[in-house]
C-alpha cells in the first residue's frame, strides 16, 4: 500500500504526478491513451499534453487500470469529469477499501448534476478529498509559486494530504468545505468562457471585470443553496481560481470563449484540440442546477444559450446588459 496512483495523463495529471515523484513518492501513473503511456516510459515525454517538458526518470506510466490502483494507498483522480464515472466503474473493484481518493478534476456531471467527489462517493462509499485552486499546469511544472486548497471533511486525513502535496513552490491550504471548493472550481470554468467571449468580441477590460465580479456572485448564490460556506468563494478555490481562469491565456475555457467571440463554432473549436475544456459540459449542468434550485444565474444562462442554443455571442451580451435594473446587493 505504498503507491500513489495518479489517474489521468493530461497536462494537470502529468504535472501532479511529476510533483509527487520529485518528492520521492512511488507513483503509479495511469493514462487512457496507450501511446501516451508508451512515450512517457520510453522517452520521458508527454508531447501531446505537455510538449517540451522533460519528465522525471522515476515516472512510469501504464494504460492498465488494475495495475495502476491495486497497490495504491492514495488515488488521485485527474480524469475529466464527464469520464470519471466510466473510469472508476472499472477501477473500483481493484481499489483497496482503505484507500483515500483525492479529486483534482473540476466539473459537474451532465445528467446527474453531481460533483466529482459525489460521483466517487456514489461508487466507493467515501467522499475523500478535493484538490483545487488557481493553478496552470505549465506554471506548476516549471515550479512557479502556486497556492491551492485541499478540502477534506476528516481533519487528520486533510493534514496528511497537505503534507503529501505541499512543496516549496506548491503551497497547500486545508479546508473542510468540499461542496464550496468543488462548486467554485467547476463554475469558474463557465464564467471563464463568458470572459473569453467578451475579450473575443473586443469589449475591453471593464466588461471582463464586471463578468468576473458578477460571476462570483452567481457561483456564491448556487453554492450557498447547495450547502457551501459563503466564505469559501472569497478564497483560492473561489475568487482565486476565477480570476486566473478568466484572465489567463493558458486557460482552455477562456480560450474557447475567445474563439466563440471571434466567430468560430463550438464544434470547430472542440475538433481542433485534444484537451478538454470542462466548462463546455459544465455550462449545461450549471444551467440545470440554477433551475433545480431556482437560483438567478444570468451569465451562466447566456453561456448555456451560446453553447447549446446557438445564440449569437453579441446577442448574449446585449441580453445581460439590458436586463431589468436592480440593486447590487
Amino acid at each position: 500500500m505504498s503507491y500513489i496512483a495518479v489517474m489521468g495523463a493530461g497536462s494537470w495529471g502529468t504535472t501532479l504526478a511529476c510533483l509527487l515523484v520529485d518528492k520521492g513518492f512511488d507513483v503509479s501513473f495511469w493514462s487512457f491513451e496507450k501511446e501516451v503511456a508508451e512515450e512517457i516510459n520510453q522517452y520521458g515525454r508527454n508531447s501531446i499534453y505537455l510538449p517540451d517538458v522533460e519528465l522525471p526518470r522515476g515516472l512510469k506510466a501504464t494504460d492498465n487500470i488494475e495495475e495502476a490502483v491495486r497497490k495504491s494507498r492514495y488515488i488521485l483522480n485527474v480524469v475529466p469529469t464527464q469520464f470519471t464515472r466510466s473510469v472508476f466503474k472499472k477501477a473500483i473493484e481493484y481499489i483497496h477499501e482503505d484507500a483515500v481518493i483525492i479529486s483534482a478534476s473540476k466539473g459537474i456531471e451532465q445528467g446527474t448534476l453531481l460533483t466529482v467527489s459525489e460521483i466517487l462517493h456514489e461508487l466507493s462509499g467515501s467522499r475523500g478529498a478535493v484538490l483545487s485552486g488557481p493553478s496552470f499546469a505549465k506554471e506548476v511544472i516549471a515550479k512557479y509559486p502556486t497556492a491551492v486548497t485541499l478540502a477534506c471533511q476528516n481533519p487528520e486525513t486533510g493534514l496528511l494530504l497537505q503534507e503529501i502535496f505541499n512543496t516549496s513552490y506548491f503551497r497547500v491550504y486545508t479546508h473542510p468545505d468540499i461542496t464550496g471548493v468543488e462548486i467554485g472550481g467547476a463554475l469558474k470554468n463557465v464564467i471563464a468562457i463568458a470572459s473569453g467571449i467578451s475579450d473575443g468580441l473586443g469589449l475591453g477590460h471593464s466588461a471582463r471585470a464586471a463578468l468576473i465580479t458578477r460571476g462570483l456572485v452567481e457561483i456564491s448564490r448556487l453554492g450557498e443553496v447547495m450547502g457551501a460556506d459563503k466564505r469559501t468563494f472569497s478564497g483560492l478555490s473561489g475568487l482565486g481560481d476565477l480570476v486566473l481562469t478568466c484572465t489567463g491565456p493558458l486557460s482552455r475555457n477562456y480560450s474557447v470563449g475567445v474563439k466563440l467571440g471571434q466567430g468560430m463554432k463550438l464544434a470547430e473549436i472542440i475538433a481542433s484540440t485534444r484537451s478538454v475544456a470542462e466548462g463546455v459540459a459544465t455550462a449545461q449542468s450549471a444551467y440545470e442546477l440554477s433551475k433545480k434550485y431556482d437560483v438567478e444565474m444570468p451569465i451562466v444562462e447566456q453561456v448555456y444559450n451560446t453553447l447549446y442554443q446557438n445564440e449569437d455571442p453579441a446577442v448574449a451580451v446585449n441580453s445581460l446588459m439590458t436586463r431589468a435594473l436592480k440593486s447590487e446587493f
